[in-house]
């Protein structure tokens, strides 16, 4: 098992990693009759993906001895109704200032194309992929 999710009423949830005991608080959003005070689950699937493009961007960054600390990514899930569902998700990774070559960028671009994720969700979600490279 990988983790283990409460309810713990008043539209809010706890996710614990059994492995490590993390947790995560989910709370409904405001635009669904939530109070909005964490991540909703549909906030986690946007941003799971985008923890997923740095994730297997870093693991291939590592292998070829680049250095990619300090990339983050800027999330925007757009949600659409009947039925309700998250539509879109625009992801913006903002790479560091350093000298990557035009090699190097090519295939971390490609490599955060072919995240897990991103092939596990649903052809109908649009996903908005861009890296921003500062050098």
């Amino acid at each position: 098992m990988t983790s283990e999710v409460i309810y713990k009423g008043g539209l809010r949830t706890i996710a614990t990693h059994l492995k490590s005991g993390e947790q995560i608080i989910t709370d409904a959003p405001t635009d669904n009759q939530g109070k909005g005070e964490a991540f909703s689950p549909t906030d986690l699937l946007a941003t799971s993906l985008a923890s997923c493009h740095l994730t297997i961007m870093g693991i291939k960054a590592r292998d070829m001895e680049i250095d990619m600390e300090g990339a983050r990514a800027e999330v925007t899930k757009i949600m659409a109704s009947d039925p309700r569902r998250v539509a879109e998700v625009k992801v913006d990774i903002h790479m560091p200032d350093k000298d990557y070559t035009d090699m190097e960028k090519s295939i971390l671009e490609k490599t955060a194309e072919s995240c897990p994720i991103s092939r596990s969700l649903s052809e109908q979600l649009k996903v908005d992929l861009k890296i921003i490279w500062s050098a």
